[in-house]
C-alpha cells in the first residue's frame, strides 16, 4: 500500500481534483462535517473566514446556510484553483485566496463573526499552530467564534494501517509522536484513497494554545466517530470503524 509523503502543499496541489465535490464522499464528510456545521450555526448574516479551505467544500455550505461573506484561504494552490473554478461555475459569491494561515497580517482586526478550520491543525506544528489561533483571535469580533476540527488524537494509536481510515505512526508512541509528521489514507464510499497526514499533537496542546492565544472562555469538546445509523446505510464501509473515536470538533467563543 504506497503512502504520499509528499510536504502538504505538494500533496494538495497533486490531489486537489480528486476532493473535489459538492456532496458527501469521503468518510469525514460523514463522520466529521455535519457536526461541525453544526457549530457554525446559526451562521446567517456572519463574516465567516475558512482557514485551510481546500477546495470550498465547507465554504459553500457555510455561504448556503446563511453567511453573508466567505472568504478561504488554502496553501495549495491546486486546492484554490479547484475552489475557484467550482466558484465560476456555480457562482456563490465566495472569495478564495493561495496563503498561510500563520500570515493573515492584510486582514483586518475584528472582521469576522466565525473563524473555522476543518482539518487544517494536523498540518501545523505546535508553534505555527500557537501562531494561527494567536490570529484568529485577533481577527475575530469579540463574541465571535471559533470552530476547528482535527483528527481525534487517540485514533492513531488505537488501529493498524487500515480501510477506510488509518494513519501510519511506525511504531511511536503517544508523547513521542508530538509535533512530527505522519502519513495515512482516507477513504471515500467509491472504493478510493485520499492521502492525509497529520502532526500529531495531544489534548494539552490544543487547549493550551488556546489559552495563550487569548481565548478565555470554556470550549465546547465533541468527539466524533461512526454512529449505527452510518453502519446501517453502508456496513461494509462504516463498520470497521464502529467503536473508534476518529476526529475532535472545538468551538470557543473569543
Amino acid at each position: 500500500m504506497s503512502i504520499d509523503r509528499r510536504a502538504p502543499e505538494a500533496l494538495y496541489d497533486g490531489t486537489a481534483t480528486a476532493w473535489a465535490r459538492n456532496e458527501p464522499t469521503s468518510l469525514s464528510d460523514f463522520t466529521e462535517r455535519p457536526s461541525v456545521m453544526q457549530m457554525c450555526n446559526p451562521c446567517a448574516g456572519a463574516r465567516v473566514l475558512d482557514l485551510g479551505c481546500g477546495e470550498g467544500y465547507c465554504a459553500r455550505q457555510l455561504r448556503r446556510a446563511g453567511a453573508v461573506e466567505v472568504l478561504g484561504i488554502d496553501v495549495s494552490a491546486g486546492m484554490i484553483a479547484a475552489a475557484i473554478g467550482e466558484e465560476q461555475r456555480a457562482p456563490l459569491g465566495i472569495h478564495y485566496r493561495q496563503g498561510d494561515a500563520t500570515d493573515l497580517a492584510d486582514l483586518e482586526s475584528e472582521a469576522y463573526d466565525l473563524a473555522v478550520a476543518v482539518f487544517l491543525f494536523n498540518y501545523l506544528t505546535r508553534d505555527t499552530m500557537r501562531i494561527c489561533m494567536r490570529e484568529v483571535r485577533r481577527l475575530l469580533r469579540p463574541g465571535g467564534r471559533f470552530v476547528f476540527a482535527v483528527p481525534h488524537p487517540a485514533f492513531p494509536f488505537m488501529r493498524a494501517a487500515a480501510p477506510p481510515f488509518y494513519f501510519d505512526l511506525a511504531g511511536e508512541s503517544y508523547y513521542a509522536a508530538c509535533d512530527r509528521r505522519f502519513p495515512g489514507k482516507i477513504w471515500k464510499r467509491d472504493g478510493a484513497a485520499l492521502d492525509v497526514q497529520v502532526v500529531h499533537k495531544t489534548f494539552e496542546d490544543y487547549f493550551s494554545a488556546l489559552r495563550r492565544a487569548g481565548f478565555e472562555c470554556l470550549p465546547e469538546l465533541r468527539e466524533l466517530g461512526v454512529t449505527p445509523e452510518m453502519v446501517k446505510i453502508d456496513p461494509a464501509f462504516f463498520g470497521p470503524l464502529l467503536g473508534f473515536p476518529l476526529h475532535v470538533a472545538i468551538g470557543i467563543v473569543r
